[in-house]
């Protein structure tokens, strides 16, 4: 006797329906097992192989930064040495303007202007110096003290220009460098 003759004859078609559809329903669970194993490792892989792109990425990232960090800082020495050279320049060309002014202001020095021949009221050249001479007696006009502060401070900001524009002038051309 076999499992069949042990089942009724009416229930027999659902019993027989009923042990395929348990084994076709093990077997695709089964092979969701498998295929769920095999795409948790195939998931996990990749994600593996994209935590390394990531990291290849983040250290490149912080090279980067480090490489910018330090042209910065070099920049910023520059920058700083630049500074000090323009603000030393400035100072030594007040301090030589303050010299001239205090010069001027005490009588210590006058600044005079050639005046031309024919204003000077026809003096002439001499046809032959003298043996101790060494200029030909020119006519010269001294300056008021006042007029000749207002030159030094034309002078001074004119100094003061050209120490920016040579300022400038180096930095633009360290940038080609």
């Amino acid at each position: 006797m076999s499992v069949l003759d042990l089942i009724p004859a009416p229930v027999r078609p659902w019993a027989i329906a009923l042990v395929l559809l348990s084994i076709a329903g093990a077997g695709a669970a089964g092979s969701w097992v498998i295929q769920d194993w095999r795409y948790g490792n195939a998931l996990a892989e990749q994600a593996r192989q994209s935590a390394d792109v990531a990291k290849v990425a983040a250290e490149a990232m912080v090279g980067a930064l480090v490489i910018e960090q330090d042209k910065r800082l070099a920049l910023e020495g520059r920058l700083k040495e630049n500074d000090e050279r323009h603000y030393r320049k400035l100072s030594d060309a007040q301090k030589a303007q303050q010299r001239l002014s205090d010069r001027l202001a005490t009588a210590d020095l006058r600044l005079s202007v050639l005046i031309a021949a024919d204003s000077a009221g026809g003096c002439q050249v001499p046809k032959a110096t003298g043996a101790g001479r060494v200029d030909h007696a020119t006519v010269r006009a001294r300056l008021d003290p006042a007029h000749a502060q207002r030159i030094i401070a034309i002078t001074d900001t004119g100094d003061r220009a050209l120490i920016a524009l040579q300022e400038c002038q180096d930095y633009v051309n360290s940038l080609s460098r």
